[in-house]
C-alpha cells in the first residue's frame, strides 16, 4: 500500500522505517506511536530526499528534542565555519539544526548540511527569498516566494518554517500598538513587511493550499511560524499572541486533511508564571500538535547570559507540555555565535530538557540521573565524567585542581562526606587531623 507522508501512513496502518526507529529509540509500541502520529499529536519531520537522516519523533510521550541555529549571513558570508559547527551540533547530541543562512551560497551550503546530517535539517525560505533574488522585497512576487520554498524542499529539507499566521487581520492588531517591540520575529517582519508596501495579504495564507501541495509530495513537515512571538515580557500573552495562535490552529487542521505533519512555534519572552497557561493553551487552541519554543526568556536584563535565561524558561515549557526546545546562546541578540557561544547554548538547553523529561516520567530519563548518583557515591570519577552530559568540562576540573587524597577533591579535602560515610559505614576509622 502506497502513502504520501508519515501522517498518511499511520492513517492507513502502514509501519514505516522511520517509526520502527523512532519507536525503538523512544521505548514505547509501535501502536501507540502510530496513533498519535494519526492525531498530529506527533510528527517525525523527515524528507524522503534527505536520505541519511536518523530520524526522531517530536510530540506527545516523545524525550523533548532540541534544536541549533545555524547559517551564513552577509557580516559572516564563510561556509567553513558554518559547517565546523555544525559537526559541533552533531557531536553534541541536537536532534535538529536549523540553517538560517541568508546571504551568499546559501543552497551551496544547504546541501552541503544536509549530506554530512543526520539531524534532522529546518529552513526559514523567506530569509533565502530576499538573498537569493537581491532585490528590494516590494518587488519579490508571490511565485518567487514559492519557488524558494519549493528550492528548499528538492534540496531534501526536513521541516521549514514559515509565517502563515500574520493575515491581515493579525497585522492590524500589530499596528494597533500596545507592545513595546513590536514584532520580532525575522521571517515575520519581512512578510509584515511586504504586506504592507504592496498592500496584499500573506502569500503565504492566501495561497496556503499551494505550500500543502509541496509539503505534501516529499514528506516536508511545516513549522507554523510565530510572527508575532512576544519579544520582551511586556508583549507576551497579549492580543497579537493570541490571535495568530488561533489562526495557527486553523492552519493545522487544513494541514492535517491532507496529511501534512504540522508543529506550531512559540515564545519568545514571557514571565515564568505565564509559561504553562501559555502551554496550555497552544495545545487547546492547536488541537495538540507539537509545540517547539524559542526559550521562553524569562526577563529581559541579561545580554550575554540568555541561554541561562532561555533554559529557564525552556524547562518550565517543556514540563508544562512543549516538545521541542530552540537553543538560545550568550551571544543571542549581540552577534553571531561562536563555537564556544554555541557550546554553552546546547549544553543550557540540553539541561532544560532532560529536566523537563525528568520531572515528566518519561522512561528511562530518571536512570540516567540515578547512575550518576550511584557513580558519586562510590566516589568513581571516571564514572562521573564518563556520565556527564559534557565529559570534558569536569575532567578539566578535576586535573586542574588535585587532592591531596585521590578519594576527595579539593573543596573539603578529608571533610568530604561522601568519603566519610563510605569510610565509616565500613568500619574504617577516619581521621580528619592531619
Amino acid at each position: 500500500m502506497k502513502y504520501t507522508t508519515q501522517m498518511d501512513a499511520a492513517r492507513k496502518g502502514i509501519v514505516t522505517p522511520q517509526m520502527e526507529i523512532v519507536a525503538r529509540k523512544e521505548n514505547i509500541r509501535i501502536e501507540d506511536l502510530m496513533a498519535r502520529m494519526a492525531k498530529g499529536t506527533v510528527i517525525i519531520p523527515c524528507n524522503k530526499k534527505h536520505t541519511n537522516i536518523d530520524p526522531e519523533g517530536v510530540g506527545e510521550g516523545m524525550s523533548t528534542k532540541i534544536n541549533v541555529n545555524l547559517g551564513i549571513s552577509k557580516d559572516c558570508s564563510d561556509i567553513e565555519p558554518e559547517l565546523v559547527k555544525v559537526q559541533m551540533a552533531l557531536d553534541m547530541k541536537a536532534e535538529a539544526i536549523m540553517d538560517l543562512s541568508c546571504y551568499g551560497k546559501t543552497q551551496e551550503f544547504r546541501k552541503r548540511l544536509i549530506v554530512i546530517s543526520p539531524a534532522m535539517i529546518g529552513t526559514v525560505p523567506m530569509y533565502d527569498a530576499v538573498g537569493f533574488y537581491d532585490k528590494n522585497l516590494q518587488d519579490i512576487t508571490v511565485d518567487e516566494f514559492f519557488d524558494v520554498v519549493q528550492k528548499h524542499v528538492d534540496d531534501g529539507v526536513d521541516f521549514l518554517t514559515i509565517h502563515c499566521g500574520l493575515n491581515q487581520h493579525t497585522a492590524e492588531k500589530v499596528k494597533a500598538g500596545g507592545r513595546l517591540t513590536n514584532i520580532v520575529s525575522r521571517g515575520g517582519s519581512l512578510l509584515f513587511t511586504w504586506m504592507e508596501l504592496n498592500k496584499a495579504e500573506n502569500p503565504f495564507y492566501e495561497h496556503y493550499d499551494r505550500l500543502l501541495d509541496i509539503c505534501e509530495e516529499h514528506d516536508v513537515t511545516l513549522s507554523l511560524g510565530d510572527g508575532c512571538r512576544p519579544g520582551c515580557l511586556h508583549d507576551a500573552t497579549d492580543a497579537c499572541q493570541v490571535e495568530e495562535l488561533i489562526v495557527l490552529g486553523e492552519l493545522t487542521l487544513r494541514a492535517w486533511e491532507r496529511n501534512v505533519q504540522v508543529m506550531i512555534e512559540g515564545p519568545g519572552h514571557m514571565a515564568m508564571n505565564e509559561i504553562a497557561g501559555n502551554m496550555m493553551m497552544e495545545k487547546r487552541l492547536c488541537h495538540g500538535a507539537p509545540f517547539y519554543v524559542l526559550g521562553p526568556l524569562v526577563t529581559d536584563v541579561a545580554p550575554g547570559y540568555d541561554h541561562i535565561t532561555a533554559a529557564i524558561g525552556g524547562a518550565i515549557a517543556a514540563m508544562n507540555g512543549a516538545d521541542f526546545l530552540c537553543y538560545v546562546t550568550p551571544a543571542e541578540h549581540l552577534r553571531l555565535p561562536t563555537l564556544d557561544d554555541m557550546k554553552e547554548g546546547i549544553i543550557a538547553t540540553r539541561i532544560a530538557a532532560h529536566a523537563a523529561d525528568v520531572a515528566k516520567g518519561h522512561p528511562g530519563a530518571r536512570d540516567w540521573d540515578d547512575k550518576m548518583s550511584k557513580a558519586r557515591a562510590a566516589l568513581d570519577w571516571n564514572g562521573m565524567f564518563d556520565l556527564a552530559m559534557d565529559p570534558v568540562k569536569p575532567r578539566e576540573y578535576r586535573e586542574s585542581s588535585k587532592p591531596e587524597h585521590e578519594d576527595s577533591c579539593t573543596m573539603c579535602g578529608k571533610m568530604c562526606a561522601v568519603r566519610n560515610m563510605n569510610r565509616v559505614l565500613a568500619g574504617k576509622d577516619i581521621q580528619l587531623d592531619d
